[in-house]
This record gives C-alpha cells, sequence and structure tokens, in this order.
C-alpha cells in the first residue's frame, strides 16, 4: 500500500514520530505500533493465511488472518478494516480486542525485527474472500481447536506473533468466547 507509514512509540508507549513503513522494518527497527486481527466465519472457523514470498518480514510463514499498521488519525477498528479489504479483498463486521495490551519483539530468519505495540482483534467475515496476492499467497478456515492446538505443537510453523498472541490465557479465552458469540 503506497505511502504508509508506522507510528513510533517510545517505551511508555507514547507516539513520539512516524516513519515509512518499508524503512521502518529493517535489522534494527524501533518500536511501533501495530495490530492484528484473527477473521472467523459464520460457522465460527478462524482464517489462517500464508504470507506472501514478497513480503520483507517472514515471507511464506502461516499466520493469523491479517496485521497491519494503524495510520496517523485512524482508529483501530478503521485500521483493521482497511488491512482486511487490502489483503483479503474481505469486509468484516464485530471487531472486538482480545488482547489489546499486546507487545512483542522478533526477529526473522533473515534478520529483519518486528518490534510492536500490536492490540489484537477478532472480526467476523461477512463477504467473499478476495485475497491480494502481494500479501497473501494461500489460505485455509480452520477450527480454532485445531489451530491452537496446531501453534502449540508446531509453533516453528507460524508467524512469533501468531504463536505468542494464542500462548496468553486470556487473549486465547476471548478467542474462544468470540467464535462461541458466532454459534450461538
Amino acid at each position: 500500500m503506497a505511502g504508509e507509514h508506522v507510528i513510533l512509540l517510545d517505551e511508555q508507549d507514547k507516539p513520539t514520530g512516524m516513519l515509512e513503513k518499508y524503512a521502518a522494518h529493517t535489522l534494527d527497527t524501533p518500536l511501533h505500533l501495530a495490530f492484528s486481527c484473527w477473521l472467523f466465519n459464520e460457522q465460527g472457523q478462524f482464517l489462517v493465511t500464508r504470507r506472501s514470498l514478497s513480503k520483507k518480514a517472514w515471507p511464506g510463514v502461516w499466520t493469523n488472518s491479517v496485521c497491519g499498521h494503524p495510520q496517523q488519525g485512524e482508529t483501530f477498528e478503521q485500521a483493521v478494516t482497511r488491512r482486511c479489504r487490502f489483503e483479503l479483498g474481505v469486509e468484516i463486521a464485530d471487531i472486538a480486542p482480545v488482547h489489546p495490551a499486546f507487545r512483542y519483539r522478533a526477529v526473522a530468519p533473515n534478520g529483519i525485527v518486528e518490534n510492536e505495540v500490536c492490540p489484537v482483534f477478532a472480526a467476523r467475515v461477512v463477504s467473499e474472500l478476495q485475497p491480494n496476492d502481494d500479501e497473501v499467497m494461500d489460505y485455509q478456515w480452520v477450527e480454532l481447536p485445531e489451530m491452537l492446538s496446531a501453534l502449540a505443537a508446531t509453533p516453528w510453523a507460524f508467524s512469533p506473533w501468531m504463536v505468542l498472541e494464542a500462548k496468553n490465557k486470556n487473549a486465547r479465552q476471548a478467542l474462544i468466547d468470540f467464535v462461541a458469540r458466532l454459534r450461538a
């Protein structure tokens, strides 16, 4: 997405400036604001996606449905909606926080660092998927308990942020509760 930037943060998670997105993700990535979203269909199945091979960090890795960076003046709900449209060509509803205080740092095999304050959300898909090949090379709908088991058994097969999000007891329970509401 042309012209995207990241909002830089200090150690107290306060904004300190902005940096062009591509320039921000390096071997020494500064702390910045992001988000992560787990999408579910009407049946309560989770959408796991495989990152495009053209991605700078973790190319070809399976991950949660969509991630991105809010732009200046944009709410998290607006940012999640924008990235879902851009990456997956999909409309969403019922955006709910599942881990508002998530923060992580991870180093990819190619040395690129992710260093993010990254609130995690869940949302419901309300249209057909039309994935952007520059973002997503594959996807699959899976049952959440199966996904959580796979993350615990084979964490190396998934993005580090997805593994860490699923390890958090409160986030995991919030995802389970979100699915229960969809199926009610």
